[in-house]
């Protein structure tokens, strides 16, 4: 997120302090404090001036900002620059940083997205009870207050089903609305029967039906499935709800807007078929063409169209020579769901030697080496350009070393592999991510979050692994300090 810097005049005394332009009201040590207790809702930004995706937040800020004011919902901001000890209070490690506030003492990270009408309808639902009590006279209004919300008909004195709607709704209120309805009489104009949820949304069918019996986890599966457009797109604000929901998606790749609409509508048929299987997505490829590389697409063929099935992480390309035709998409969607279909898997060629003591794994030798049951292997997944991934490199040589030469060559290996070139089962978040996989419980791979250091490395592996190996990791030789360092450390003590 980002955001811009405002010229303020009024300081110091004020309670806080705004531009006459400006509905963001920027907030200081002094006036912090009080600013929230004077509020029953706050969302506050902890920003830097020279942070780019702050910069790229601020219209969108003062866009939410302005529809919220009649609302009374509050949003501040805080220089972190200028109040470097208010944000280090609040623990600010990075920027932008958002926070929802109820008080000083009810605080809690905004998750919503970073675009206006994200951060309005967060906060609104923020500003809701879990559960907003309906009627007839305000159903009609509350069924489009947002995109997606959820109506429960029950009777008063169905106990157990109100209590696991409002245990729901408390979980998932910072995704949708809930409102809650006893009257029979709308139920009954509505046309379902207690206990009932109706899902209204401002895009597909409408609406849509629950009447199971209440189960906690049946509303959220139902919830999620109805609140996903049948054709979707994935961005930056959806694609980590893609990526969470459990099911594979199917990628449209195209470059314009009117080529995504046109395809989207081809291919809807298919993605009514599957719908709460496999979830489907246009994707502008003009701005992200280059995650067509990360599911084995070529980057400059386009329309294109792929599965990725995230629970296994494996990729399955349609082929880009091919026009995408509804009756060619359907038949491989369909194999795909038959499980007729090979995953594409992208590897580097196999090493033809291993002369490094930290043995080199690819797609095509990663069951062989990682899942070798009878061994404790280490991985270092790395991308050839992290910075991080290179200054490792050494301390992980030495430390493949010590082993190769110990009691424990044919039970510790130390692995890595390029994981932008090569296809693994594991999803990896960022590099280097270094996993232990233990011999005789290779589903259960242990991370490593501890110092990058060889000695570290050795206990993590004797911590960890089934055969509790460790080895002795030799003292750094002590460097004798010459006349002449002698003389320049002594000239610079008194500099």
């Amino acid at each position: 997120m980002h955001h811009k810097r405002l010229a303020f005049g009024l300081m110091g005394a004020m309670a806080a302090v705004a531009t006459a332009e400006s509905d963001v009201t920027q907030l200081t040590g002094e006036t912090f404090n009080d600013f929230i207790k004077g509020n029953d809702l706050v969302l506050a930004e902890f920003f830097a001036p020279w942070c780019g995706h702050c910069k790229a937040l601020a219209p969108e800020y003062e866009e939410a900002a302005t529809t919220l004011k009649e609302k009374n919902i509050k949003l501040a901001k805080i220089d972190c620059v200028d109040e470097a000890e208010l944000c280090k209070e609040h623990g600010i490690e990075g920027y932008p940083t958002l926070k929802v506030f109820r008080g000083l003492e009810q605080v809690s990270p905004y998750t919503g997205q970073r675009k206006a009408g994200g951060i309005t309808s967060y906060m609104v639902k923020q500003s809701l009870p879990a559960v907003s009590v309906l009627t007839k006279d305000t159903v009609e209004d509350f069924k489009t207050a947002d995109k997606v919300v959820l109506v429960a008909y029950i009777a008063a004195d169905d106990k157990a089903s109100n209590e696991t709607f409002t245990s729901v709704a408390d979980e998932l209120r910072d995704t949708y609305l809930f409102g809650g309805v006893n009257d029979a009489a709308v139920a009954e104009a509505e046309g379902v029967k207690f206990p009932s949820i109706v899902l209204y949304k401002s895009f597909d069918e409408g609406k849509n039906v629950f009447a199971e019996k209440f189960d906690a986890e049946a509303i959220k599966s139902f919830a999620s499935v109805a609140a996903t457009p049948l054709v979707g797109e994935v961005g930056p604000e959806t694609y980590a709800g893609y990526m969470s929901a459990g099911i594979p998606l199917a990628y449209i790749f195209a470059e314009t807007p009117e080529e995504r609409e046109e395809l989207s509508k081809s291919l809807k048929p298919i993605a009514e078929k599957y719908k709460g299987k496999i979830n489907f997505a246009t994707i502008d490829a003009s701005s992200f063409g280059s995650h067509a590389g990360n599911i084995n697409l070529k980057t400059d063929k386009f329309p294109a169209f792929a599965i990725h099935d995230i629970e296994k992480n494996q990729k399955f390309p349609f082929d880009q020579e091919k026009e995408l035709k509804e009756k060619d998409v359907a038949k491989f969607v369909d194999n795909f769901a038959a499980g007729k279909i090979e995953p594409s898997i992208k590897s580097e060629p196999i090493p033809e030697t291993q002369d490094d003591a930290v043995y080199t794994v690819v797609a095509h030798t990663y069951n062989d080496i990682v899942l070798d049951d009878s061994k404790d292997v280490l991985v270092e997944f790395y991308a050839p350009w992290c910075g991080h991934c290179k200054a490792l490199a050494p301390k992980y040589e030495e430390l493949a070393s010590l082993y190769v030469n110990s009691e424990f060559k044919d039970k510790i290996v130390i692995a890595k592999v390029d994981a932008t070139n090569n296809d693994v089962p594991d999803e990896i978040q960022g590099f280097p991510t270094i996993k232990l996989y233990p011999a005789g419980d290779k589903k259960n791979p242990v991370t490593y979050s501890g110092a990058r250091t060889v000695e570290d490395f050795v206990k993590f592996i004797e911590e960890n692994g089934k055969y509790k190996a460790t080895v002795k990791v030799p003292e750094p030789p002590v460097e004798e300090t010459t006349s002449e360092e002698k003389k320049a450390e002594d000239e610079h003590d008194e500099l």
